[in-house]
């Protein structure tokens, strides 16, 4: 039995940032914007072992971004909201200007207030 928890604006964001900071997850959710997709073709495409998928699937599953929908033997993942694929889209219009030294090595040097 799978329980739905709704999440805070903060708590919510927080998941799509963890979500966002593997580059692998980074690829599976470009991935599956453009197409619903099963584990191994998902894999073969980022060139990663199929264990690692699963994995990547597990998390972004817990975070509530992907839904898997079973389709026979096969279960075809797909991005859990219609809005998440289009704020996908604008996240990469966005234009940062990094420091190269802010958060290099076991330091952080970002100012926090």
């Amino acid at each position: 039995m799978t329980t739905t928890v709704m999440l805070g604006h903060v708590e919510g964001l927080s998941r799509l940032g963890y979500a966002l900071s593997d580059p692998c997850r980074v690829q599976i959710l470009l991935a599956l914007r453009e197409a619903p997709a099963i584990p191994s073709d998902l894999a073969d495409a980022l060139g990663v072992s199929r264990q690692v998928m699963s994995n990547q699937l597990s998390c972004l599953r817990g975070c509530g971004l992907v839904e898997a929908v079973k389709d026979g033997r096969h279960a075809w993942y797909r991005l859990a909201d219609a809005h998440l694929g289009p704020a996908l889209d604008e996240l990469l219009r966005v234009v940062l200007v990094v420091d190269p030294d802010c958060c290099s090595g076991e330091e952080c040097t970002c100012s926090r207030s």
